[in-house]
């Protein structure tokens, strides 16, 4: 089966090419890396703890735990390695203090990955989330790497599709020693594939555990004075968003413009992908608002600016105190939804769609303490309208909107802890 992975991963290598080539920037970004031929390094005979993030996301999750793990392990090196261009970018950024060496990801062939094992010498990998490679995890193993998933999650839908497999990811999750799941029913799946019970810990959401730090506090009042934000012109931000959300989002407040009297709000979209900055932008200019862009150079118009578009990596973050609301992305279409810990630590009010299999266990939460607005399965003709029913309502009633923020930020507070627990079980395999 191993054989035949690596057969079918080769297949799709060889039929992607051309949109390789076509889109190399992003796809191409650390091509060598990505074989194999990292940078040199030198650990000073020091072990060394390899951490593997896949994308912005799951590289913001991992600051709390980054700063545990040097704090705990002072006579280690840390390496962060991480799949996409937008993570590599954020990575090199926010862990340049911490990190001795972040590179991209071997791509999962037997040779890379032997490449990248040589090159680094890791005494164990952390695989954040659901990273489950194949190769990578065999040859760490039979290399003496020890391999543990932290922050371990595995929906409902990969669990099904790995069973599907059932000896060979069974055979795979017998190589790596510790997963420190998110939720019991995260455990239960791991579980179900062939992992042993003794090295499934539930230890929560490393997510909860994220804080604004100094760096992001100086941006966002940055961000503040350039954009004029104020409570006379309320922020609505729309963060994380996928094709259509931006257009059924900018109708939304285009209705709220046309039938309030009140104090009329602005709103700020965050597209997820970075390729589509350019698309959202020519959306924008259609609807006729007046707009700025944070890519663009400061301006007088930038004060003005009815939509603004943060066409920026990793500065998310940084805005989230400047809104009144924040709406959720990929969650209007059948995505699964994104993160809605970064908003509610900063004790805003969440909007949220109905789509929100990825982070089911927490929005279920979320709900049950009244620390969300969910939106009920809509089409996009009908988002719209909804979308500016609660907007308005929220806006208006400040009662309402303080409640559910202050309920969110409770949420997140009483579940805070998860990176302490990482630490903790680590000491065993470190």
């Amino acid at each position: 089966m191993f054989f035949l992975y690596s057969f079918l991963l080769t297949a799709a290598f060889i039929l992607m090419s051309p949109l390789l080539l076509i889109r190399s920037g992003k796809y191409l970004s650390g091509f060598w890396q990505r074989l194999g031929f990292l940078p040199n390094f030198e650990a000073e005979g020091k072990p060394v703890i390899w951490l593997h993030c896949v994308s912005v996301g799951e590289t913001n999750a991992a600051r709390p735990l980054v700063k545990d793990l040097i704090k705990a392990f002072p006579d280690h090196k840390l390496v962060v390695s991480t799949t996409t261009r937008t993570g590599q970018k954020l990575a090199r950024d926010v862990f340049k203090d911490d990190a001795a060496l972040v590179f991209y990801f071997p791509y999962d062939w037997k040779f890379t990955v032997r490449r990248a094992l040589r090159k680094i010498k890791p005494q164990i990998v952390l695989l954040m989330e659901t990273e489950i490679w194949f190769n990578f995890i065999r040859e760490a193993g039979k290399h003496d790497v020890k391999v543990a998933i932290v922050n371990g999650r595995l929906s409902e839908r990969s669990a099904n599709g790995y069973s599907k497999i059932p000896n060979t990811i069974k055979r795979v999750l017998h190589y790596v020693q510790l997963i420190m799941a998110q939720t019991p029913a995260d455990a239960k799946r791991f579980l179900s594939l062939g992992s042993r019970g003794t090295k499934i810990i539930v230890t929560g959401n490393i997510k909860f555990d994220q804080r604004i730090d100094e760096n992001d506090g100086k941006l966002t009042n940055e961000l503040r004075e350039r954009f004029g934000i104020n409570s006379d012109a309320p922020l609505i931000i729309a963060a994380s968003t996928h094709a259509p959300e931006e257009k059924i989002i900018l109708e939304a407040v285009k209705e709220i413009w046309k039938n309030s009297a009140d104090k009329l709000p602005r709103l700020m979209l965050v597209p997820r992908h970075p390729e589509r900055f350019s698309e959202v932008t020519q959306l924008i200019k259609s609807t006729g608002f007046i707009f700025a862009k944070r890519s663009e150079n400061p301006s007088e118009r930038d004060k003005n600016a009815e939509i603004i578009l943060l066409d920026s990596i990793g500065e998310l973050r940084a805005v989230y105190p400047l809104a009144e609301i924040v709406f959720v992305g990929g969650s209007l279409i059948p995505h699964g939804g994104q993160n809605v810990l970064e908003p509610a630590i900063e004790k805003k009010a969440i909007v949220t769609g109905f789509y929100t299999m990825n982070f089911k266990s927490i929005v279920e939460e979320f709900l049950d303490k009244n620390a969300i607005i969910q939106l009920p399965q809509l089409n996009e003709k009908d988002a719209s309208p909804e979308l500016a029913k609660i907007f308005t309502e929220l806006l208006q009633n400040d009662q309402k909107r303080d409640e559910l923020a202050d309920n969110a930020f409770q949420v997140a507070d009483n579940n805070r802890g998860a990176s302490v627990k990482m630490i903790e079980n680590l000491k065993s395999l470190i």
